[in-house]
């Protein structure tokens, strides 16, 4: 390796190193070379040097390529999907359908199929349709998983799910053995709480659509309930697709029913919102000695005025104070008195603002009835009755009433003071109840019940993330086939998101997911002096935050996908 330099008798070159003989070995060395496949499918070897230079002489391989017509074509995400992948993988997702799917010969086997739409759920979730039509095409699962993507379409995947839900019963267990040993999941404390998702299109065919409460603000479609439970950490045990009009509390026994079955009776602890349970649901789980701590409504707190000015707190958090509050009566139960002043200052700007709403109403009706603008009393009575139902949070506060003052109808409202005292007492608390925890700390009682907020993402990741609704399915079995996709998605969910946790990431999996959808796969286009065109799959080089996410994750990206061809 040399420079040229000027000295006194002219320009020199000056020697830097040296780099040794360039014999046959070295310069095979130093080539670039590739494999390619021309259209009949035989292999070749070539050596790819810039279109202009000095070649090697006496080898057929050696290919000049016209560098600037070199292009890119064909980008598809790779890096969001090899994650679903390698997530499907460490769950042994991969093995588990194998074995019960592909004993029937298909095109494409059906565990792949199943992973496909599993993927599908956890990237970018969409309709069977859209998967076909659009979504795999816009991917690299076909090369990463061996499959020609022409072949997916969405009667295939429709097949597909009529053969996943006679598995349920053994997908639950086998995910929970997977968690236990990827992360140290126990099952000893679970959650159980219910969602809701709703129908486009009539459901005529569907036994178990029907109206009911909606979660959702779709009171005018039918749905189906979702009984989903989880552990304080958010890995879930078991779910069960209900009718849509079932009643919150009368699921509960039904729920502790299947969970016993599958599972066998074990001393779980179980974790309730108030909404889901009834004194008959927790009279017969104290009958079968299941120890429970659940919320109560906010009317059981007058059963505990006078503990709420007494002292005795204890504080959990710097917002949060607890206490036992004894309860004549109890029946063996626990009963923990929680405040918070963040609880506290938000119950109060709701409940000033309605207050502020509803006198205001209140105040412009007494000016309406004063000046003579309302005059009949049937008619003044039903305005009183719609301003203190657009307001029900404080409509008990008030007394409204219509008088006969110097012969005219009056107006009068005031405040009941009784009432006002009481709320203002009771503002940022509420109670909790638990049974067969005894000599439990008020503080690890109120630790459990506050874990109902993973049940809660987890239905927030099924219907925001997963978007298991609407459905838009017309049989029953595909709307459970369905819902149970949703739940390979969430399993693929909950394990990035205790992957993420363990290496320290501040990332969401949202966002994890985000980032690695911008690695793609793509065919680099080489155009050769004689007009060929060598078509090479390559990968793109990820960034310094991906490379940091990929590490965290312990993914390798591949260097190349596919074979190279030559047209």
């Amino acid at each position: 390796m040399c420079e040229t330099v000027r000295t006194v008798d002219g320009p020199r070159q000056r020697t830097l190193c040296y780099l040794g003989e360039l014999n046959g070995t070295t310069e095979a060395r130093w080539r670039k070379t590739i494999q390619v496949f021309n259209a009949q499918g035989e292999e070749r070897q070539l050596a790819l040097f810039p279109a202009g230079e000095a070649l090697p002489g006496g080898d057929a391989g050696v290919v000049p390529i016209r560098l600037e017509r070199t292009s890119w074509e064909r980008p598809r995400q790779l890096g969001n999907v090899l994650l679903g992948l390698t997530l499907w993988r460490r769950l042994e997702l991969d093995r588990f359908w194998a074995e019960r799917l592909d004993r029937e010969r298909a095109a494409i086997p059906w565990s792949t199929l199943a992973a496909v739409l599993a993927i599908n759920r956890l990237c970018e979730p969409g309709s069977e349709l859209a998967i076909a039509r659009r979504w795999v095409a816009r991917t690299a699962l076909d090369d990463l998983l061996g499959f020609d993507e022409r072949r997916v379409t969405k009667d295939r995947l429709y097949r597909c799910l009529d053969r996943l839900l006679a598995h349920k019963a053994a997908l639950e267990h086998h995910l929970t053995d997977r968690y236990g040993a990827l992360f140290g999941a126990t099952f000893d404390v679970l959650l159980y709480d219910l969602t809701s998702t709703y129908f486009e299109g009539l459901g005529a065919a569907i036994p178990l659509a029907r109206r009911g409460y909606s979660r959702d603000h779709r009171p005018d479609c039918k749905q189906v309930l979702i009984a989903l439970v989880v552990t304080p950490e958010g890995f879930p045990l078991s779910y069960e697709v209900l009718a849509g009009n079932r009643q919150d509390h009368g699921t509960l026994l039904d729920m502790l029913g299947v969970v016993e079955r599958k599972y066998g009776r074990a001393r779980r602890v179980w974790i309730f919102d108030r909404g889901v349970v009834s004194e008959e649901n927790l009279e017969a789980l104290r009958a079968r000695g299941m120890p429970y701590v659940v919320g109560t409504p906010r009317s059981h707190l007058k059963r505990v005025e006078a503990e709420l000015l007494a002292g005795g707190w204890k504080r959990v958090r710097d917002e949060v104070r607890v206490k036992l509050a004894p309860v004549p009566g109890s029946g063996g139960e626990t009963y923990v008195l929680c405040k918070s002043r963040g609880r506290q200052a938000k119950e109060r700007a709701m409940r000033e603002l309605a207050c502020r709403r509803l006198e205001g109403g209140l105040t412009k009706l007494v000016a309406l009835v004063a000046v003579g603008r309302v005059k009949d009393e049937r008619i003044i009575q039903r305005r009183i009755g719609a301003a203190l139902a657009r307001h029900p949070s404080v409509a008990r506060l008030y007394r409204v009433e219509v008088v006969r003052r110097s012969g005219r109808r009056q107006v009068v409202w005031q405040k009941r003071p009784d009432r006002w005292r009481r709320a203002l007492l009771q503002e940022g608390t509420y109670l909790l109840r638990a049974h067969g925890m005894d000599g439990t700390e008020p503080e690890r009682l109120w630790e459990m019940y506050v874990q109902l907020t993973e049940a809660e993402a987890a239905f927030r990741a099924f219907k925001s993330d997963l978007l298991v609704r609407p459905i838009w399915h017309q049989t029953g079995p595909r709307v459970e086939a369905h819902i149970m996709v949703a739940f390979l998605g969430y399993a693929q969910w909950v394990a990035l998101k205790h992957t993420l946790r363990g290496s320290h990431s501040e990332l969401s999996p949202g966002q994890a997911l985000e980032l690695l959808a911008m690695i793609q796969s793509g065919d680099l286009l080489l155009e050769t002096v004689t007009g060929e065109i060598l078509r090479l799959r390559r990968v793109s080089r990820p960034d310094a935050a991906q490379r940091q996410l990929l590490s965290e994750l312990r993914m390798e990206l591949p260097e190349r996908l596919g074979a190279d061809r030559q047209m």
